[in-house]
């Protein structure tokens, strides 16, 4: 009992370290949060199913407040509702059948391309496309991505929305609200084969919670940003470096 108490007190403090830090970016810490469980020796398709719940809990929040402050575009975010929502799901069930070691290639790939959005994505639009066709393909291919390894994947699509050139506040709003329903579709996919731990999943969401208040505070009133994203981008390079070492024979 006491060696299941210190377990579930190491995986608050993490994940209320990570939500705090990735929150003082203005992004979500499921991308870290699920490498370093895995690495502490939960099994992966566990760890996928925890980060995709905590970057639930963490966004759900922001967005019902977007939405009353009316900031929100609702209309602008239902071509990606829809394709996340349904690719999502696909890419949690693909990964019974996708060896751990490929998932975990992804996973790599998807830190160092996160980390590189992080320190060089510009706000400046490249170009101004809104056709619905290319928010359905957007969604639907990191829905599938994120099933796969278990994060919300509000980067890329932030990043891609941008340089389509939408406005970097409206596209941050959008993003908010859309994850929710992409992690919360591959959340209860991953139920449907994975073994959860209530009591640990209860405890990692109050973390997230926390964290993501103390953290969104911290920004606002104590903190650059953009430093903070190019902590958070060394941060997802380590860990990357970390799982490459690990997946080298």
């Amino acid at each position: 009992m006491t060696e299941l108490l210190l377990q579930d007190g190491l995986y608050f403090l993490i994940t209320f370290v990570l939500a705090t830090l990735f929150a003082m970016g203005g992004v979500g810490s499921s991308v870290a949060l699920v490498p370093v469980l895995s690495m502490l020796g939960m099994p992966l398709n566990l760890a996928k199913a925890i980060g995709l719940f905590v970057n639930s809990a963490s966004t759900i929040t922001a967005s019902v407040m977007n939405f009353r402050r009316g900031v929100l575009d609702v209309r602008f975010t239902l071509p990606l509702i829809l394709s996340v929502t349904l690719a999502t799901p696909v890419g949690a069930a693909l990964s019974r059948y996708v060896p751990e070691h490929i998932v975990q290639w992804v996973l790599v790939i998807f830190l160092i391309v996160s980390a590189g959005l992080l320190i060089f994505r510009k706000r400046e639009a490249k170009v101004v496309y809104n056709r619905v066709w290319i928010m359905l393909l957007l969604g639907a291919s990191v829905g599938i991505v994120s099933g796969l390894i278990g994060v919300g994947g509000g980067m890329p699509i932030l990043a891609v929305l941008i340089l389509l050139g939408f406005e970097p506040k409206k596209v941050a709003y959008a993003v908010s609200f859309v994850i929710p329903f992409s992690t919360l579709a591959g959340f209860f996919t991953y139920l449907s084969f994975v073994h959860m731990d209530w009591l640990l999943l209860g405890v990692v969401s109050i973390a997230a919670i926390l964290g993501g208040y103390l953290g969104g505070r911290i920004m606002h009133y104590r903190l650059d940003a953009a430093q903070v994203k190019k902590l958070i981008a060394g941060l997802l390079l380590l860990l990357a470096g970390k799982m490459i070492w690990s997946l080298l024979p």
